[in-house]
């Protein structure tokens, strides 16, 4: 038998959004200020939280964690899809790929479950408002934070080690702005029908598993809200579950929107314009929403912004 030679990739090339040229720099300006906004909201929330004691409560207490998931998310991705916009090709090396996939999967499912986490705090507060404290011990928190991070670990590495154990001998142009695991799929020589399968199976496990909890813990909450009997009672549990609400409802809606539309409306070009709602933009959203909806985040911020003031005259006094 002749001896085949097979040239393996060793790098890909990510094909972004737009190839279009007159749209590059107005994407990159674009694109720079959400991934400035998302910086800087999310960091600024993690600092208000850690510095103000008023907020050292279970709410905040995940609110923190959801912001540096939404960091961490966006930084992942974001400043690799700008080089698109300024590099002719926008290569990316096996491993470096490998990484962003498995960054990626990890902060995806970790905010899932994060946010149902958090929709079970919020059933607590409004259902069992007398025994909250008890319920929600810093135990527990601790638990409903690190079991999602725990979770996303394993699945994300188990993931990302089978999508890499695959062969790729053909072309690498990844046709999408970041490693993700379908556009890799395509372009891979081995079977991939395992791996396909286990992507289904592990999405509609996490995605049942988080919204389930998500939905069961609303049913109670507006099943509680309608029993109570004065308005402003009604407005203050509604005000406390509102930002979540918001969040969630941004997030679940974009991944049903493009995991459940029919096939005959499925495109890559209507997957990436999804991909960049709930990769860039959600992470820029979160911070924004429960700053802009809640009372004691925006109080938090004018007593640090005051304080900052303060501190400024005293050094332009001194000097």
């Amino acid at each position: 038998m002749a001896d085949v030679n097979i040239t393996y990739v060793t790098e890909f090339i990510l094909k972004g959004i737009t190839d279009r040229p007159e749209l590059q720099a107005p994407c990159f300006v674009v694109f720079f200020i959400i991934y400035l906004v998302t910086v800087v909201g999310n960091l600024g929330l993690i600092t208000l939280i850690r510095i103000d004691s008023r907020l050292h409560t279970p709410m905040y207490y995940f609110l923190s964690h959801l912001a540096f998931v939404d960091l961490c998310y966006s930084s992942a991705i974001t400043p690799k899809m700008m080089v698109n916009f300024v590099v002719e090709l926008n290569i990316i090396p096996f491993h470096a790929c490998a990484t962003q996939l498995g960054c990626f999967l990890t902060f995806m499912i970790t905010e899932c479950f994060l946010l149902a986490s958090m929709a079970y705090d919020r059933y607590v507060a409004i259902c069992s408002p007398l025994h909250y404290s008890t319920l929600m011990s810093r135990r527990l928190c601790i638990q409903l934070v690190a079991v999602p991070y725990i979770y996303s670990f394993l699945v994300a590495l188990f993931h990302t080690i089978i999508t890499f154990r695959l062969s790729y001998c053909g072309p690498n142009v990844i046709n999408h702005f970041y490693c993700d695991d379908l556009p890799l799929l395509a372009l891979s020589c081995s079977d991939t029908h395992m791996k396909e399968i286990l992507i289904f199976a592990f999405a509609g496990f996490d995605m049942i598993c988080s919204s389930s909890i998500v939905l069961t813990s609303y049913i109670f909450i507006i099943a509680a809200i309608l029993r109570i009997r004065s308005t402003q009672g009604r407005r203050k549990a509604i005000s406390t579950c509102g930002s979540h609400m918001v969040a969630v409802t941004i997030f679940y809606g974009t991944l049903i929107f493009m995991y459940l539309q029919p096939k005959s409306n499925h495109s890559l070009d209507t997957d990436k314009m999804a991909s960049v709602f709930y990769t860039v933009v959600i992470p820029m959203l979160n911070p924004l929403i429960y700053s802009l909806r809640n009372k004691e985040v925006k109080d938090a911020s004018k007593k640090a912004l005051d304080k900052g003031c303060e501190t400024l005259n005293l050094l332009k006094l001194r000097k």
